[in-house]
């Protein structure tokens, strides 16, 4: 369904173009990275599809491609957290779109009751031959 778009040029025009070109992966999917408009937070890490990407540029509300349903997915249609986007930039090379979105409802994004989807801290420095322990954020505690 990526006919939705113009196939990618060469890399000039990948890089240096200024036509949305995206280019999707062997799976049919670009990497879509949605952060908090006001405090740039990272809220989740999601996959987008022609027709996702196309939605969510003709409405302004993000929508994502389900991996594990495999299906088309509005956000915010059953948990009422809608995104709405507020700016939307695309990766050097149009395999990457990052969204700046206003989260309704709760404001929270993850699936978990969180606000963000990144709530776990990994400790640098451990050896994870020995297991890492993760570190949460309890003040985005569920």
């Amino acid at each position: 369904m990526d006919t939705l778009f113009p196939a990618p040029g060469d890399k000039a025009a990948l890089e240096d173009g200024d036509r949305l070109t995206p280019r999707f992966g062997p799976d049919g999917l670009v990497t879509c990275v949605a952060t908090d408009a006001a405090t740039g937070e990272v809220l989740m890490l999601a996959h987008m599809n022609a027709e996702a990407l196309a939605k969510s540029i003709e409405t302004g509300i993000a929508h994502y491609w389900s991996r594990s349903r495999r299906e088309l997915w509005r956000k915010g249609d059953t948990s009422g957290q809608v995104q709405t986007i507020v700016e939307m930039r695309v990766d050097c090379d149009q395999d990457a779109v990052w969204i700046r979105v206003r989260v309704g409802g709760d404001g929270n994004s993850c699936h978990t009751g969180r606000r963000s989807c990144f709530y776990r801290g990994v400790p640098l420095g451990a050896d994870p031959a020995e297991g890492v322990v993760l570190r949460f954020d309890r003040a985005d505690d569920a």
